[in-house]
């Protein structure tokens, strides 16, 4: 029998007040890679709306047997998705799961949901945000919602493609989706993979067709894209007039021709047409084998936010740093750069990450599961169907980074509540044994659902710092979990 449990992993060390400090696993301040620690993300699709780019993943979660080792990820269990936001790319809110598929998601005729594509589209002067996943190999689904959070449905009621669609009766396997909403409004969507028997340069696998006006509907036949070693991984962008489908290259591990692309890398073409034809160009980024000493499937996404384009692609570090891989896959970013003639620049992978695109206001409400680093914690849904932060330990923390309190902070707000005998935080600045510049004690009340707003003064608080927030308290099932927090000038 298999159990399915969220990654929660924590090492302890003292601070300065010999309170037991979780160390971060993963992903250690001030890497920003990967982009969280307290879960995981694979195959990660991007979308920028707002000013905020939310990034939808496959979520994986750690598989056990009966004497909780664990297993290797076999994805068959997979049937939710999950999303995390920023709009600086290096603080990101965790906005939870999607129910996708199976009986409690929205698309129950699904029974697994991966690698989600993500779109926005205003019809009828409305926004309206479509995700796309495949259910296993054998077709793709959507979902529609009026938010880039949701809450989704499913509205069709069916696949979107299967295959009895028109032009896709040879596609190995259904599934990797990208969408693409071209400047004239028309919009379309990009799939496929798999290597047929004997067909590993050529499998003429991949696949980009029209959808409707609608979103939720296909026009026409699909139209193969002839891309070498295709393997699986579609992902479609337009700069300037040019559309660029890129794709991870195929595991063949004999004699490849000059210029092919090497086993696992993502690789790209170009074209002047969103349905092509096409000419390949090269790779872009090596598997993520070597990077991190992990290899695995090549899962990416590139999109364009404030004017620098960006590479969005999982790796196995986070579960590597956990003492294994087995195919957990976590989220990283990186920053894409053109050459003059429009070819994409190699990317180099690593686990800095990049560099923020603004300063967090701590004047503003900051939902608690909006962190940089973390240890010990986990998000999960409160009563009001808000998300909070669980502190798991005695330690515990949060962090974000670059909070500008300008000339000063005089009063800490948070929305708690405790579950430990004895519970408090303490606020510290630029690392866990940092100036501590507040302390919230947080007397235990009676019921585990009973919200409480505290106050504190803050002292010492100026200029460009990290907080972060570490719980304290005797050891409880849970510790303490927190809703928002903000400072006050």
């Amino acid at each position: 029998m298999k159990k399915h449990i969220q990654v929660n992993a924590v090492n302890g060390k003292k601070n300065d007040n010999d309170v037991q400090v979780a160390s971060a696993i993963g992903k250690v301040p001030r890497n920003g890679n990967p982009i969280t620690a307290h879960k995981f993300g694979a195959d990660p699709y991007a979308l920028v709306f707002e000013n905020r780019v939310y990034l939808y993943a496959t979520n994986d979660v750690l598989e056990y047997d009966d004497n909780n080792q664990v297993l290797e990820n076999s994805y068959g269990s997979i049937n939710k998705l999950s999303v995390v936001s920023s709009d600086d790319l290096v603080n990101w809110t965790d906005h939870g799961i999607i129910n996708a598929a199976g009986q409690e998601g929205a698309a129950k005729w699904a029974t697994q949901s991966w690698a989600p594509a993500a779109a926005h589209k205003v019809i009828n002067g409305k926004d309206k945000f479509f995700l796309y996943f495949a259910n296993n190999a054998s077709g793709i689904g959507l979902l529609t919602s009026d938010s880039p959070t949701g809450p989704w449905e499913d509205p069709i009621g069916k696949a979107l493609i299967l295959r009895s669609t028109p032009g896709v009766e040879d596609v190995t396997w259904l599934f990797d989706p990208a969408v693409l909403v071209d400047d004239d409004g028309k919009a379309y969507i990009y799939f496929g993979g798999g290597v047929p028997e004997g067909q590993y340069e050529w499998p003429d696998t991949a696949r980009v067709m029209e959808l409707g006006e609608d979103m939720t509907s296909v026009v026409g036949k699909a139209v193969p894209i002839s891309a070498p070693f295709m393997f699986e991984d579609a992902g479609i962008n337009k700069v300037g007039n040019t559309y660029y489908f890129t794709y991870c290259s195929n595991f063949y591990d004999g004699d490849r021709p000059t210029g092919s692309p090497p086993a696992g890398e993502i690789a790209y073409m170009t074209s002047q047409s969103p349905m092509g034809p096409w000419t390949y160009e090269g790779t872009i980024l090596k598997n993520p084998g070597h990077f991190f000493g992990t290899s695995g499937n090549n899962h990416h996404a590139i999109f364009k936010f404030r004017d620098q384009w960006y590479i969005a692609y999982h790796a196995q570090t986070l579960s590597k740093a956990m003492g294994f891989s087995k195919g957990y896959r976590s989220t990283h970013l990186n920053q894409v750069s053109f050459h003059a003639d429009g070819l994409i620049q190699a990317i180099t992978a690593d686990m800095e990450g990049v560099e923020p695109l603004k300063c967090l206001d701590p004047y503003t409400r900051v939902e608690a599961e909006t962190m940089a680093w973390s240890a010990g914690i986990q998000v999960e849904p409160v009563s009001n169907s808000d998300l909070a932060v669980t502190a798991l330990e005695n330690g515990a923390w949060t962090a974000v980074a670059n909070v500008d309190f300008g000339e000063g902070a005089s009063t800490f707000t948070a929305r708690i509540c405790n579950e430990s005998d004895v519970g408090g935080l303490e606020l510290r600045l630029d690392h866990p044994n940092g100036i501590v510049i507040g302390n919230v004690s947080l007397p235990l009340v009676d019921s585990s659902e009973h919200w409480q707003t505290v106050s504190i003064e803050v002292r010492g608080v100026k200029g460009i710092h990290d907080l972060y927030i570490i719980y304290t308290g005797i050891q409880a099932d849970k510790l303490c979990k927190m809703d928002y927090w903000q400072f006050e000038q």
